[in-house]
This record gives C-alpha cells, structure tokens and sequence, in this order.
C-alpha cells in the first residue's frame, strides 16, 4: 500500500481565490497522478484564510471541489473534519484534516476513541460542526496560559487514529505558535521558540499518555520553526556595523540596520517586527538552504521522541504570494522549514524500509506564502 502525508498551511488560498488556489489544487492533483497512493492524508492549517471571518464560507465549497473532482474519483471513501467553529474562542483551531481512501485497497479502519474500538471506514463524509463532541478525533486548542502575552490564537492539534494493512498508527495535524516580532525573534533565547517547545511537549505528553495504547504516530503541520535567529543574523552579515532607530522618546527600537563597514556602508539587513529583508535570497536557496540547516535547533529537545527524514528543500516559508513569484522569498521573516513531517522512532522504522520521498510540493510555482510539505511511502503487509 502507498502513502502520501501532506501538510499545508492553506492560509494564502483564501484570499486570492481564482490564482492560487487554482496553482494549488492543480500541483497537488499532479502529486496524487505521479504517486497514486491509496491513503492520502491531507493536514491543513488556517483555513478559512487569514480573514476567516469572510473566507471561512469558502472552505466547503473548496473542500467539495476536491472530492467531486476527476482526479479523485477513484477515492470512494473520504473522512474530513473541519475545526469551521470561528465564534467558539476557547475552541477554534482552524485545523482541517482530510483523508482519502482508493477504491482498491479494503478493511481500512478508523480509531473510535470513546468506545475504543476500530471502525471500516465506510462513504464520504464531512464533519465540520461539534467536533469536540466527534469521537473518530481529538481536538484541542492550545491553553491560553502558554501564550499569556498574545491576547488570542487559533493554535493547536487533531488527532485521528488508523489501522491500515495491519499496522496501527496516529496521524497528528499540528499548528504551533508563530513569531510575533524579528526583533524580539534576534534575541537569544527566543520566547516564541519557547513557547513552540511548551506546545509540542503538551502534544507528545497527549498521544503518549495511558489513556490509549501507545502506536506509532506521525505528526506533521505547521510548526512554525524557527532558524537560531541570532546566529543566522551573526553568520550573514558578519562583522557589519549594528544601526538601531528608535521608535520614539523612550529608545525603543524599531528598526535595526546591519551594514557593511566602508565608505558605501551598504545595507546588508533591514530588521523590523515584521520585516526580514537581507540583499541576497540565493543563499536561501543554494544548495536547498543547506548550510542553515546547523541553524535549525527548535527540535532538539525531543530527539528522543520524534525523528525526521533528512531535509533536501529549501525552507518552506515564508514564500512571496504574488502568482508569478513562486521560487521568492517574503521580505518578512527569516525562511524556515515551519512546515514538517515528523514520527516516533517506531514510526520511522516503517517509514524508510518504505523508499520515502520527503519533499515540497510546488517548487517552481507559488503556492501561498507555505510550500506544502509531502511524504510518500510504501507501508508493508
């Protein structure tokens, strides 16, 4: 049996409507036509869009497009749950999760988490209301208290449980905190960075709790990673000369400037809340960003609960979402791989005798200001 996993902060598609969901849909329809796998799970993050308010009417009828499409009549049975519940402020995640099942393969199975049993996935339905109450899931978002600074936040998880070809695992959609600002973000250590690791902890502590038997998971989604900040600013504008203007009469800063020394004092990096903008993306893009990788820490502190396929792509955010720019970078944070598939060290073993292809989806092409993230695998009897 064939697998392919994606995630997918679907945030952009909603605010452009007739451009980047049509290169979206079209990418991620040719990913299904190159690997026709029989299970495909779809992880999506801020749908609805960034104005959900306005866009969240737009996610059925882009969720109906999918599965009455031509491309995926193949897949007769569907399970999708959609967290559409905007005005529920101690609740809402806007997390999607979307699951689909060819017409080919049989007995898969779905985990019943109240009576604690499987159950034959059965048709094609959408779940999008009351899902706290929905059994087939988990759901929660993340406590207030992890952030108490930012006033409010659609953060947090979905977890569904599976038994496909006798193996028996969780699929986690995830979305974790965000930077609220570069300049705070430069300082060493970050308080986002600390406050993603609270998050993925209470995650981790969840899944692998008594409740349940414990299973193989994967966890992929969003999970707003980011690069040593301080480090990557130290490696690319080395011995430059530190400018910072202040915002007002107090001295607090808005804007740092890092320039070379000499007589032209070129402008290597403009730091401000929400602006990244250093003079060369290629470094990047080079070699898929390899030499940040040393960079890229946030994880390891859970090493000994998640492992992950080694990186071949460039960081998946935070792409321009302009439709003719779909290789460039937003001038508003530093790039990054947010966006992950993540497993259990048990999960992993399955996964590489699988021959995995762990790769973004749409590289040459603008998909929003996230690149998918995709992983294909062959799961044995």
């Amino acid at each position: 049996m064939e697998a392919l996993l994606v995630t997918a902060n679907v945030g952009s598609l909603f605010d452009d409507l007739e451009g980047l969901q049509t290169i979206w849909l079209q990418e991620f329809y040719e990913a299904v036509a190159k690997y026709k796998p029989h299970f495909i799970a779809v992880h999506c993050q801020e749908i609805g869009g960034k104005d959900y308010e306005s866009g969240m009417a737009q996610v059925d009828l882009f969720v109906e497009g999918i599965l009455s499409s031509k491309e995926m009549q193949e897949y007769n049975r569907v399970c999708v749950y959609l967290d559409q519940s905007y005005t529920a402020h101690t609740r809402f995640t806007a997390l999607g999760s979307m699951y689909f099942l060819h017409q080919s393969i049989h007995n898969i199975y779905q985990f019943d988490f109240k009576v604690q049993e499987f159950k034959e996935v059965v048709g094609k339905v959408v779940h999008s209301t009351h899902l706290e109450t929905n059994s087939m899931i988990e759901k929660e978002r993340f406590p207030q208290d992890f952030w108490p600074e930012f006033k409010w936040s659609r953060k947090g998880y979905i977890r569904t449980r599976w038994r496909l070809q006798d193996q028996v695992f969780d699929l986690v959609n995830v979305h974790l905190f965000h930077d609220a600002s570069n300049l705070v973000a430069w300082r060493c250590p970050s308080v986002f960075s600390g406050n993603r690791r609270r998050a993925l902890g209470h995650v981790l502590s969840r899944i692998t709790d008594s409740c349940y038997e414990k299973v193989p998971y994967l966890i992929f989604g969003d999970f707003n990673v980011r690069l040593d900040t301080q480090r990557v600013v130290e490696t690319l504008c080395g011995p430059a000369t530190v400018r910072t203007i202040p915002t007002n009469d107090a001295g607090d800063v808005n804007k740092v400037l890092f320039q070379e020394k000499g007589k032209d004092h070129k402008v290597l990096l403009r730091l401000e809340s929400k602006t990244f903008d250093y003079f060369d993306q290629d470094v990047f893009r080079e070699d898929n960003g390899k030499a940040l990788l040393e960079f890229d820490r946030e994880l390891a502190t859970f090493t000994d609960d998640i492992c992950e396929l080694d990186i071949h792509f460039p960081p998946s955010y935070p792409y321009s979402e302009v439709n003719t720019e779909g290789t460039l970078y937003a001038n508003t944070r530093c790039p990054a791989w947010c966006d992950r598939i993540l497993m259990s060290p048990s999960a992993i073993e399955l996964v590489v005798k699988g021959r995995p292809v762990y790769d973004v989806m749409g590289p040459a092409v603008c998909m929003g200001d996230h690149k998918p993230v995709y992983l294909f695998f062959h799961i044995s009897a």
